[in-house]
């Protein structure tokens, strides 16, 4: 015989309305009604300083689509964001398999060595990078015997915020594929052992099928975060020199909270998002599963 389920008592009740209440409220103040004012903000001339708010159409998108800087704000980021979520994947994956053979050794000291810069406040460690990136008395160039004005050259600057970001994030993504390696079966290993298979031909047609969902996840997350990165280039280059370093978030920044229009920053924005959406559906469709 089934036993049947209890009766929620009032105060379980009760306290499942609150919880849900305070969800609703939160999805309400800062996602909701934030997407809403920023939809109808790209359809207006809104400038809070002097309360102007007032419809001017698809202006702010035609002026987008116009506008030099925007074009090359999204090649800047389209740019930053395909090299930095390669080399944090492949770096991610090549050290946690590293960390997982059975060969290595302190671990545990290499885990947290690899995942400390991950938690390190971003702000901070584009400061350290400045100055290391400084031709003076920057270690970078006096480490490999350069001469290069890494944040002061156009050709170099991109590359240089892209060195600092995979630096500081591939051990997100070290954690995250050592917790897969960690958690596949064994028996397919033995399997494989068995019917003759070499290092490559295991990693290959064992390893990383079956790490496709931790893939997919690292790559999607990395994806969304990348599209929306701004931090290090207002630390470290305020988009210069000239419009290299400008990225697509920076340009929202620039134009919302130093240039004060935010109905064309509102218009940037939404482009972001749909951006954003398709490189994630495309990543669903490059690294999913193709059965599915």
């Amino acid at each position: 015989m089934f036993k049947r389920r209890p009766l929620q008592s009032k105060s379980e009740v009760w306290m499942r309305n609150i919880v849900m209440g305070i969800l609703v409220v939160y999805m309400a103040v800062f996602l909701i009604i934030p997407v809403i004012m920023v939809i109808a903000g790209s359809f207006h001339q809104w400038n809070p300083l002097n309360e102007t708010y007032n419809w001017i159409g698809i202006e702010n998108y035609v002026r987008m689509f116009s506008y030099p800087t925007f074009w090359q704000s999204m090649l800047n980021t389209v740019i930053f964001c395909v090299f930095v979520v390669f080399f944090r994947v492949t770096i991610g994956l090549a050290v946690a398999y590293a960390l997982n053979s059975k060969m290595t050794r302190f671990k545990t000291f290499f885990r947290t060595v690899f995942y400390m810069p991950t938690v390190t406040p971003l702000v901070a460690v584009a400061y350290v990078w400045k100055i290391m990136y400084n031709p003076q008395f920057g270690l970078i160039d006096k480490i490999f015997g350069l001469d290069i004005n890494w944040l002061f050259d156009s050709k170099f600057a991109l590359p240089a915020l892209m060195l600092m970001t995979v630096w500081k994030d591939f051990g997100y993504a070290v954690i995250l594929f050592l917790s897969g390696l960690l958690s596949l079966p064994a028996d397919c290993y033995e399997s494989a052992s068995l019917d003759g298979a070499d290092a490559w031909q295991t990693f290959r047609y064992i390893t990383l099928p079956l790490l496709k969902p931790t893939m997919l996840f690292v790559v999607v997350t990395s994806i969304i975060s990348y599209l929306q990165a701004y931090v290090p280039v207002l630390v470290m280059t305020k988009g210069g020199p000239g419009t290299s370093t400008y990225l697509s978030s920076y340009l929202v920044y620039d134009q919302a909270f130093k240039q004060y229009n935010f109905g064309y920053a509102s218009a940037i924005s939404l482009f972001i998002l749909v951006l954003t959406a398709a490189f994630t559906v495309i990543s669903f469709k490059v690294t999913g599963n193709k059965d599915e």
